[in-house]
Protein backbone atom coordinates (compact mmCIF):
# COMPACT_ATOMS: atom_id res chain seq x y z
CA UNK A 1 0.00 0.00 0.00
CA UNK A 2 1.32 3.45 -0.91
CA UNK A 3 1.58 5.79 2.06
CA UNK A 4 0.38 9.08 0.54
CA UNK A 5 2.01 11.04 3.37
CA UNK A 6 5.51 9.58 2.96
CA UNK A 7 8.38 10.99 0.88
CA UNK A 8 11.70 9.14 0.65
CA UNK A 9 14.77 11.16 -0.35
CA UNK A 10 17.76 9.03 -1.36
CA UNK A 11 20.89 11.20 -1.18
CA UNK A 12 23.51 8.57 -1.93
CA UNK A 13 23.98 5.31 -3.79
CA UNK A 14 25.09 3.74 -0.51
CA UNK A 15 23.84 3.82 3.06
CA UNK A 16 26.30 5.15 5.60
CA UNK A 17 29.86 6.37 5.41
CA UNK A 18 31.82 3.12 5.64
CA UNK A 19 32.89 0.70 2.97
CA UNK A 20 31.01 1.17 -0.34
CA UNK A 21 30.17 -2.53 -0.78
CA UNK A 22 28.68 -2.63 2.72
CA UNK A 23 26.77 0.59 1.98
CA UNK A 24 25.28 -1.02 -1.16
CA UNK A 25 24.14 -4.05 0.84
CA UNK A 26 22.64 -1.82 3.52
CA UNK A 27 20.66 0.37 1.10
CA UNK A 28 19.38 -2.75 -0.66
CA UNK A 29 18.31 -4.21 2.67
CA UNK A 30 16.65 -1.00 3.84
CA UNK A 31 14.66 -0.59 0.63
CA UNK A 32 13.69 -4.27 0.64
CA UNK A 33 12.40 -3.99 4.22
CA UNK A 34 10.49 -0.82 3.34
CA UNK A 35 8.91 -2.56 0.35
CA UNK A 36 8.00 -5.61 2.45
CA UNK A 37 6.51 -3.38 5.16
CA UNK A 38 3.57 -2.69 2.88
CA UNK A 39 3.87 1.05 3.59
CA UNK A 40 5.85 2.27 0.62
CA UNK A 41 6.40 5.99 0.00
CA UNK A 42 4.19 7.91 -2.38
CA UNK A 43 7.29 9.49 -3.87
CA UNK A 44 11.00 8.72 -4.03
CA UNK A 45 13.47 11.43 -4.99
CA UNK A 46 17.05 10.42 -5.81
CA UNK A 47 19.72 13.11 -5.50
CA UNK A 48 23.49 13.37 -5.84
CA UNK A 49 24.99 9.86 -6.19
CA UNK A 50 21.55 8.44 -5.35
CA UNK A 51 20.76 8.81 -9.06
CA UNK A 52 23.04 5.83 -9.70
CA UNK A 53 20.31 3.69 -8.09
CA UNK A 54 17.89 4.72 -10.84
CA UNK A 55 20.23 4.99 -13.80
CA UNK A 56 22.69 2.16 -13.63
CA UNK A 57 22.02 -1.38 -14.76
CA UNK A 58 23.19 -3.64 -11.97
CA UNK A 59 22.30 -1.11 -9.28
CA UNK A 60 21.68 -2.85 -5.95
CA UNK A 61 18.30 -1.11 -5.74
CA UNK A 62 17.12 -1.01 -9.36
CA UNK A 63 14.71 -3.96 -9.18
CA UNK A 64 13.33 -2.80 -5.82
CA UNK A 65 12.71 0.71 -7.17
CA UNK A 66 10.95 -0.82 -10.18
CA UNK A 67 8.67 -2.66 -7.75
CA UNK A 68 8.00 0.60 -5.90
CA UNK A 69 7.03 2.19 -9.22
CA UNK A 70 4.77 -0.73 -10.17
CA UNK A 71 3.01 -0.36 -6.81
CA UNK A 72 2.29 3.32 -7.47
CA UNK A 73 5.29 5.21 -6.08
CA UNK A 74 6.37 8.22 -8.14
CA UNK A 75 10.14 8.12 -8.68
CA UNK A 76 12.20 11.16 -9.63
CA UNK A 77 15.91 11.68 -10.12
CA UNK A 78 17.53 15.09 -9.83
CA UNK A 79 18.03 16.33 -13.42
CA UNK A 80 21.04 18.44 -12.40
CA UNK A 81 22.62 15.36 -10.80
CA UNK A 82 21.93 13.23 -13.87
CA UNK A 83 23.58 15.88 -16.03
CA UNK A 84 26.54 16.27 -13.68
CA UNK A 85 27.24 12.53 -13.76
CA UNK A 86 26.56 12.32 -17.54
CA UNK A 87 23.66 9.94 -17.00
CA UNK A 88 20.65 11.89 -18.30
CA UNK A 89 20.18 9.43 -21.19
CA UNK A 90 20.54 6.35 -18.97
CA UNK A 91 17.57 6.79 -16.63
CA UNK A 92 15.97 3.35 -16.15
CA UNK A 93 13.34 4.07 -13.48
CA UNK A 94 11.16 7.12 -13.01
CA UNK A 95 11.61 10.59 -14.50
CA UNK A 96 13.92 13.57 -14.12
CA UNK A 97 12.93 16.14 -11.51
CA UNK A 98 14.11 19.54 -10.41
CA UNK A 99 14.96 21.27 -7.14
CA UNK A 100 11.71 23.25 -7.09
CA UNK A 101 9.76 19.97 -7.13
CA UNK A 102 12.03 18.52 -4.43
CA UNK A 103 11.60 21.51 -2.11
CA UNK A 104 7.85 21.55 -2.71
CA UNK A 105 7.60 17.85 -1.87
CA UNK A 106 9.71 18.25 1.27
CA UNK A 107 7.38 20.99 2.46
CA UNK A 108 4.13 19.27 1.43
CA UNK A 109 4.62 15.69 2.60
CA UNK A 110 3.79 15.01 6.24
CA UNK A 111 6.72 12.62 6.69
CA UNK A 112 10.09 12.88 4.93
CA UNK A 113 12.67 10.11 5.28
CA UNK A 114 16.18 10.96 4.10
CA UNK A 115 18.78 8.28 3.55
Amino acid sequence: MVNKNLLLVIRSAVLGDGEPDLGEKLIHSLLTQLLESGKIPARVICMNSGVFLTTTAGSPALEILKQFGQAGTEIFSCATCLQYYGRQDRLLVGAPGNMADTVSAMLDFEKVLQI
